[in-house]
C-alpha cells in the first residue's frame, strides 16, 4: 500500500495530466457503507466534484471519468435533476447536488482545497425498472446508493 505522500502525488500527476482524478472509498468489512468513488481537481476550474455510490470501485471510476470528462471539457457543471441519458446502457443517470454525509464523505478532495470550496454533484444510477432511490419501489434498500440529498418532487 502506498504512503499517503505517494498517494498524494499519484493524484496530482492525474491531475496535471487530465485534470482530475478518481478516488475510490471501501468500506471495512463490519461496516454498514456503500463503497463510492469521487473526483478530485475540478474544484481547480470552479466545477464540482462528482461523487457516485454503491458500484465496484472499476465501475465508479469509469463513469466517474466519462462525466468528468463531459464538464471538463465544457468547463460547466451540470444541473441538479439533469438527466444523463447517454452514461448507462438503457438507463438514464440522474445528477443531484448536496453536502457530504457520513457515507459521502470526500476527504481527500477536502484535505487538498477545504471543505467551504469543495461542491459536490452526485451521479445517481436506477434499478433494473429505472427507478431510483427516492422512488416508490425502488429494488435495494437506502445504504446501497447513500444519498448526498433527496431531490424536490417536481
Amino acid at each position: 500500500m502506498p504512503s499517503l505522500d505517494e498517494f498524494f502525488r499519484q493524484q496530482q500527476k492525474h491531475i496535471d495530466d487530465i485534470g482530475w482524478s478518481v478516488t475510490a472509498v471501501l468500506p471495512d468489512h463490519d461496516e454498514a457503507h456503500a463503497p463510492f468513488a469521487y473526483t478530485i481537481g475540478l474544484t481547480e476550474r470552479g466545477l464540482p466534484e462528482l461523487v457516485i455510490a454503491g458500484l465496484d470501485p472499476l465501475t465508479a471510476q469509469t463513469l466517474l471519468n466519462d462525466m468528468a470528462h463531459r464538464v471538463y471539457q465544457r468547463a460547466q457543471p451540470l444541473t441538479a435533476d439533469h438527466r444523463v441519458e447517454d452514461l448507462l446502457l438503457g438507463y438514464d443517470a440522474v445528477i443531484i447536488e448536496g453536502q457530504a454525509t457520513e457515507a459521502l464523505h470526500p476527504g481527500a478532495a477536502y484535505a487538498r482545497y477545504g471543505k467551504d470550496h469543495v461542491r459536490l454533484q452526485q451521479v445517481v444510477w436506477p434499478d433494473k425498472q429505472g427507478r431510483f432511490p427516492w422512488d416508490d419501489g425502488y429494488e435495494y434498500p437506502a445504504h446501497v446508493q447513500p444519498l448526498l440529498t433527496r431531490p424536490q418532487p417536481h
